[in-house]
């Protein structure tokens, strides 16, 4: 998943749709418009879904861009290394 759409949906699961389920709840209440906890609640449940993807993707890039900077440290100390071998 690229950085833009992990932030466009990292935008639409923390603000966007708990706004939804806040204003259709919260007029729901106020102007007898139907079905108001099934609609909040369905859209609460696919707001913690999309959080729960997110967080997996950004544990995983996370993970790799750990694997990826160890094993360029590795390669820069073994070239190091061979280059004082070199030297001596």
């Amino acid at each position: 998943m690229s950085n833009k759409v992990y932030d466009a949906l990292k935008f639409v699961a923390q603000i966007v749709l708990p706004a939804i389920a806040t204003l259709y709840v919260t007029l729901a209440g106020i102007w007898g418009l139907p079905f108001s906890e099934q609609i909040g609640g369905t859209v609460m449940a696919v707001d913690t879904f999309l959080g729960a993807v997110l967080a997996i993707s950004n544990n995983k890039y996370k993970k790799a861009e750990n694997t990826e900077t160890k094993d360029t440290e590795t390669k820069n100390i073994e070239t190091e290394d061979n280059n004082e071998e070199r030297e001596e």
